[in-house]
């Protein structure tokens, strides 16, 4: 990508604002500034994990912010929250903020509910799980635009893969349940009969696939018939292929085989896993110890870039294997799949990049994970300096100081090297200090900060010499530590490159509206 220098440009207008003349205090008491209910509502969408707390909120207090949020824009602006919801399922991959966002334009009498509730569903799962946050959130009556977007999303996603993937008889709402519910009209008759048997297998345990229709099911209720002690057998026997024909993914494989996963049977599906599951599992192929062939299999795999592009990675997510790789073949083969998930970040000279590292940022970014947003903001950083350059980073919390890496390093590299910097600053939150220390006219054009922007500096600091500020929120806290909007004050926010397509829009002097 082009490298952007020329600053000469009066600055554009973004649609992520403050409001003029209206402040409030920081969650560390900084002096703050107001979003627009719009940024408030994309912000906080763009980082939100249902049912989870984060540093400063409880994750109730989160989502009736994010509900109460919905409703007051959808009085005034339906349309964004309408755009909004299928851009964070599909750009974003946040799915629990996509559902709450479709339910509850209908629930705030959107119109038009029935497309907005069907561009949110992308998976199997996804019908049931709408239905279950309305009967958690409202009421077991279902709306007729929601029983029909859920309805139309059945239709789109049910197939035989499907059912065996998503149907697991520990669901609290089984897809049998979403037909009864919403009567989707099925495309064909291989679908009726789909629906017939999923019917079946909810109610009945002697529910049987026919293989003229249902090959896929029958295959996979042929091999869950097999006795326990002679399946290990059968898969030597019949390779691959069988298991294909049955649906049977690696998840399956481990529940059907007695005793889990051994070499042979991790072989036999890594053709056929995804490059997400391929780097989640690699402490496991080296646990059990597949072959030389399969190595290299996967190594092709998560460093081809058709194969990462498909798999719409993230960079934090290659650094979360990165952590728990046991090998360096795997480690060096990350780097590289961490290199081509940074191609959409745009190259900018003369750019210091200043990270985050105060408490609130080494909190985990959901219960179910690791990652903290201290890690998150270090692998961004980490690959906004790497494709810069002459690039400066800095890290925060209640000191600040200049980080230094080996020449050449690689982004995991630098990010390791981050990583270990953790708690170096203290734990408070002097954001604005630090780029008012640091900041350079005669060496930098711009601030990239990585931060949660609740700074106890705000409003403290003079910053008037910095020219352009972009903040990556990535958090999505009410007080904004900046205004943003104008005036070389920008917002960004979210965990993928696609974060970074409204700065790209903004460097090259173009006013950037909302990236949906």
């Amino acid at each position: 990508m082009a490298k952007f220098s020329n600053l000469n440009r009066i600055n554009p207008l973004a649609s992520v604002k403050t409001q003029r003349g209206i402040t409030l205090p920081t969650h560390e008491d900084g002096r703050g500034h107001a979003p627009t209910l719009e940024t408030e509502l994309f912000l906080m969408a763009a980082t939100y994990f249902a049912g989870e707390d984060t540093f400063y909120e409880r994750a109730e207090d989160r989502e009736d912010r994010v509900v109460d949020l919905v409703h007051r824009v959808v009085a005034t602006n339906p349309d964004f929250v309408a755009r909004l919801a299928p851009y964070l399922r599909d750009e974003l991959k946040i799915r629990s903020a996509s559902i709450v966002l479709a339910a509850e334009y209908v629930a705030a009498g959107g119109e038009r509910g029935r497309p907005v509730i069907a561009s949110v569903l992308r998976r199997g799962d996804e019908p049931a799980e709408l239905i279950g946050y309305w009967h958690s959130r409202h009421s077991r009556r279902l709306p007729m635009a929601v029983k029909r977007g859920v309805a139309d999303g059945a239709v789109r996603l049910y197939n035989e893969r499907a059912a065996l993937r998503y149907d697991g008889v520990g669901r609290g709402i089984r897809m049998a349940d979403v037909i009864e519910l919403t009567h989707p009209k099925p495309r064909d008759a291989a679908q009726s009969a789909l629906f017939a048997w999923l019917l079946d297998h909810r109610h009945r345990d002697d529910a049987v696939a026919d293989p003229e229709v249902l090959p896929i099911l029958a295959a996979a209720e042929e091999l869950a018939s097999v006795p326990v002690d002679a399946r290990r057998a059968v898969l030597a026997e019949r390779g691959p292929g069988a298991l294909a024909e049955a649906g049977v993914s690696w998840e399956r494989l481990s529940g059907w085989l007695p005793g889990g996963m051994d070499a042979e049977a991790w072989e036999s599906v890594i053709p056929t896993m995804g490059v997400m599951a391929l780097i989640r599992n690699l402490r496991n192929f080296d646990e059990r110890g597949i072959g030389p062939a399969a190595v290299k299999t996967v190594l092709a795999r998560i460093t081809d870039a058709d194969e990462v592009a498909k798999a719409r990675l993230f960079p934090y997510q290659v650094w979360a294997a990165y952590k728990h790789a046991p090998s360096d073949d795997w480690k060096r083969a990350l780097g590289t799949s961490l290199e081509l998930t940074t191609q959409n970040i745009p190259a900018l000279d003369r750019t210091l990049v200043v990270i985050d590292m105060s408490g609130s940022m080494q909190a985990p970014v959901s219960n179910r994970s690791t990652m903290t947003r201290v890690e998150v903001a270090s692998v961004m950083g980490a690959v906004t300096a790497r494709r810069s350059a002459d690039a400066d980073v800095v890290i925060f919390g209640h000191t600040n100081r200049a980080v230094r890496f080996r020449k050449g390093a690689s982004v995991l590299g630098r990010v390791d090297h981050l990583a270990k910097m953790v708690g170096v600053v203290g734990h408070s939150t002097f954001g604005h200090q630090a780029i008012a220390r640091h900041f350079d006219p005669r060496k930098h054009d711009r601030v990239v900060l990585f931060t949660d922007d609740q700074m106890r500096d705000a409003g403290r600091v003079d910053l008037s010499g910095v020219p352009l500020i972009y903040t990556v929120d990535l958090a999505g806290y009410r007080p904004r530590s900046t205004p943003a909007g104008a005036r070389g004050r920008y917002t960004l926010a979210g965990f993928s490159d696609a974060t970074f397509r409204l700065l790209h829009t903004l460097e090259a002097g173009r006013d950037a509206d909302w990236p949906f």
